[in-house]
């Protein structure tokens, strides 16, 4: 099974990026893993919230295979504990899936398209981040979760 995060938008702050980074290599040595960036709209002034999340989401499905089991991170998905991401993750890699891809949307989230498209949400918290730091903290729980896995020290309980 391979794992892609997709992610509208690139980061602009290195630090963030470069701890993405760490993780992604980190994760080389369980899953092939991949972080796919759809680059941010141009002239987004011109259009509605709407207008640009029907844009962002035509880029979306334009990235995704029909066979693709595909994971929003949303504000209104539902929440796991390590843990148990650790056992989702597990369950969906022994089903024979071929690619597991988690998107993240742009700034006012995903059209109706891409929310049709899905097959599940998964909330990472019920606060805020920026997209950039969501990235960072999606990356970190994939790593965690194999480390769970393979009953590394990595996770404390």
């Amino acid at each position: 099974m391979k794992i892609m995060l997709l992610a509208v938008g690139k980061t602009d702050d290195d630090r963030i990026a470069s701890l993405v980074e760490m993780y992604v290599k980190r994760l080389q040595h369980y899953v092939t893993f991949e972080v796919k960036i759809i680059p941010d709209l141009k002239n987004t002034k011109n259009l509605s919230s709407d207008q640009q999340k029907t844009e962002e989401g035509k880029l979306i499905l334009n990235q995704l295979e029909k066979s693709d089991f595909v994971t929003l991170l949303d504000e209104k998905g539902k929440s796991y504990t390590s843990l148990q991401f650790a056992d989702l993750i597990n369950k969906r890699s022994v089903s024979g899936l071929k690619r597991l891809v988690f998107v993240i949307g742009g700034p006012y989230g995903f059209s109706r398209d891409v929310y049709d498209r899905s097959n599940s949400k998964i909330s990472l918290s019920s606060m805020t981040f920026s997209h950039q730091m969501v990235r960072l903290f999606a990356v970190e729980q994939f790593y965690r979760a194999f480390t769970i896995l393979r009953n590394e020290p990595y996770h404390h309980e």
